[in-house]
């Protein structure tokens, strides 16, 4: 059969895609309308249907390429892999996001909280700063990775400002001037920090679909996939060597892979397929309100207008934990402080459980009464246990580092993915004065190692800002997102400049970096490696010690490109300069009896059919080393 042209295939895609995602948005409409009309929990329904949308719409989009998986896994992978390595990467931070937190947050460096806190204590701390206006304020509790009580509050449509207290003194800790871990690199993962109509959770979304796609299509093109499991060839060629870490660690981290992304995708099902609720719900900002209401659950009444009392919350905190037969809250809110009709909200506490559970208690404020309790359906507590392991709230620590190494093996499949394209064109892209290898280079470097470089950009940034600083109305932890996207935008640039190069070049940068940042922590806080370990400060500790790991593992990349290079530049000059005369030189009998010799270097002899390598052949095979 007759291949398609790029531009037929490429429209293919153009078409095909949305085409995929309306069909299934139609579908997952029908299937929530159709199981709340045959009697299902509306909730149940519309999350159920959101779900199997995201079966739905792969197995659409495989069908319909069925005959280009090839072309589509190949092309998918360019197009998206800048945006899945990033994806990758800062979700693997995000594992230990909390720790990071304690590393950019050196107040918070605190000893383990105390087991028992009296809540009311607490609220005696924090209503004295409230501005008169709050409508709300809630307090989370300090827990194993985060030990600092948190208040935020609200006092404006759209004012929630975050303090921190230290749990055993009940005293303010300094403005961190940082969003450290959980403000920055998590909320990257998921949404890229393009807010404006949720553009980043949409375009993650895509790469996340295809992600989908390349890892069962990756499944079927790959017949040999169980042989390739013990296959690692480390000493054969580049080209050789990447594809089979490519095809290694995309056997063997499959099941992390697929669950992690569909997961993901699962978790912002009222984003991608809103045709879900508003088949039952309706659509607006009504419908998409009545769905949370009653699938996340959500208690509200309005203010009496009349000064009110709030009575004991350690008392409303041991009435809770009988109702939850020994569970324990991990935050207490307090809805209209001050007024009669205030009302108390109670959540349980999910750190021991895979399951992130929504299981909640309303308390009248003034006596303690409970008005409202709310337990998840079955169908949205199996969507919060698909969250929970999406997310590794709970505690356990070997779990959380096979999460992060798991995290890095994906990042080794997107790197390997773009480098097995780059070698398999780069000679025939040089031969033919093509720019696609110059650019898909440039792009993967500012991907993979450019983004890698950004982050410690944001953690140099985080240690050399002064605690007060601020330019153009932007406070600190804003011009520390902008160290990091600076940082990353002229890593795309240097990588585009400099191609080949660039990635030894920003190796280099990475290992001098990481080095950097471990010094730069033991300079302003003095909480030095060895001082954080002795002292169990084993977040900051954890945080330097990767650090100083990934210095070496740059370090040992950047010389082994350095080497490779330098004996790529040797070899080729040798038939340039050499050969030829040394063929002249020999005579007629000494030609005979070398035969093998000669005919090693059929380039240089008149009488052989093949050519010699022209000039730019031979500058390709150089810039193909790296």
């Amino acid at each position: 059969m007759r291949s398609k042209p790029p531009l037929i295939r490429w429209l293919q895609v153009l078409i095909g895609v949305p085409a995929a995602w309306l069909l299934s948005a139609l579908a997952v409409g029908g299937i929530g309308a159709a199981l709340a009309w045959s009697g299902m929990a509306r909730p149940e329904a519309v999350v159920l249907g959101a779900m199997l949308g995201f079966v739905i719409m792969p197995m659409l989009v495989l069908w319909g390429f069925r005959n280009l998986l090839v072309w589509l896994h190949t092309w998918a992978g360019v197009v998206l892999g800048g945006v899945l390595f990033a994806v990758f990467w800062m979700g693997s931070l995000s594992v230990f996001d909390r720790e990071i937190d304690r590393w950019m947050m050196p107040a918070t460096r605190l000893p383990p909280a105390p087991q028992q806190l009296s809540l009311d204590r607490i609220a005696a701390a924090v209503t004295p700063v409230l501005p008169p206006k709050t409508t709300q304020w809630r307090v989370d509790l300090p827990t194993e990775r985060v030990p600092v009580l948190r208040l935020t509050y609200k006092a404006g449509a759209d004012d929630a400002p975050v303090r921190q207290l230290d749990p055993a003194t009940l005293t303010f800790l300094p403005e961190p001037g940082s969003k450290g871990g959980s403000g920055f690199i998590f909320p990257f993962h998921y949404g890229l920090h393009l807010g404006w109509n949720d553009l980043g959770k949409w375009i993650v979304g895509l790469a996340a679909m295809a992600m989908l796609v390349l890892l069962v299509s990756g499944v079927i093109i790959h017949k040999k996939i169980f042989v390739q499991f013990f296959t690692f060839r480390p000493h054969k060629s580049l080209q050789r060597g990447t594809l089979d870490l490519h095809n290694l660690t995309g056997v063997l981290g499959l099941p992390f892979h697929f669950v992690m992304t569909l997961s993901g995708l699962i978790i912002f099902i009222t984003i991608y397929f809103p045709q879900a609720h508003w088949s039952v719900f309706g659509s607006g900002k009504e419908g998409k309100a009545a769905f949370t209401a009653e699938a996340y659950g959500k208690f509200s009444r309005p203010k009496a207008k009349a000064p009110g009392t709030l009575a004991s919350l350690d008392g409303m905190v041991a009435r809770a934990e009988q109702e939850w037969a020994g569970g324990r809250p991990y935050f207490v809110r307090v809805w209209h402080p001050g007024d009669a009709n205030s009302y108390v909200e109670l959540r349980r506490s999910y750190a021991r459980d895979v399951t992130m559970n929504l299981d909640q208690i309303y308390f009248d404020a003034g006596s303690g009464a409970i008005l409202n309790r709310f337990e998840a359906g079955s169908v949205m507590t199996v969507q919060r246990f698909i969250s929970g392991i999406h997310f590794i709230q709970f505690q356990h620590w070997p779990l959380r580092w096979l999460y992060f190494l798991a995290g890095l093996s994906g990042c080794t499949l997107i790197a390997t993915g773009f480098l097995f394209w780059l070698e398999a064109r780069r000679v025939r892209h040089a031969r033919k004065n093509l720019a696609g290898v110059p650019f898909v280079e440039g792009l993967a470097t500012g991907a993979i190692s450019g983004v890698m470089l950004a982050t410690l950009a944001l953690l140099a940034a985080n240690r050399l800002l002064p605690a007060d600083a601020s330019w153009g109305g932007e406070d600190r932890a804003t011009l520390e997102m902008w160290a990091f996207f600076l940082t990353w935008l002229l890593s795309f640039v240097h990588a585009w400049l400099r191609r080949r190069a660039a990635w030894r070049e920003q190796a280099w940068a990475i290992s001098a970096g990481a080095v950097a940042c471990v010094l730069l922590n033991a300079i302003t806080t003095a909480d030095h490696l060895l001082r954080a370990a002795s002292e169990g400060m084993w977040a900051v500790a954890g945080v330097d010690l990767m650090l100083l790991t990934a210095a070496v593992i740059a370090a040992c990349a950047a010389r082994r490109m350095a080497a490779k290079r330098a004996s790529a530049t040797t070899a080729a000059a040798i038939p340039a300069t050499s050969a030829a005369p040394a063929i002249q030189a020999v005579p007629a009998t000494s030609a005979i009896q070398d035969a093998p010799a000669a005919s090693a270097i059929p380039a240089a002899s008149a009488s052989s059919p093949i050519p010699a390598a022209p000039a730019a052949g031979r500058q390709a095979a150089v810039e193909s080393a790296p």
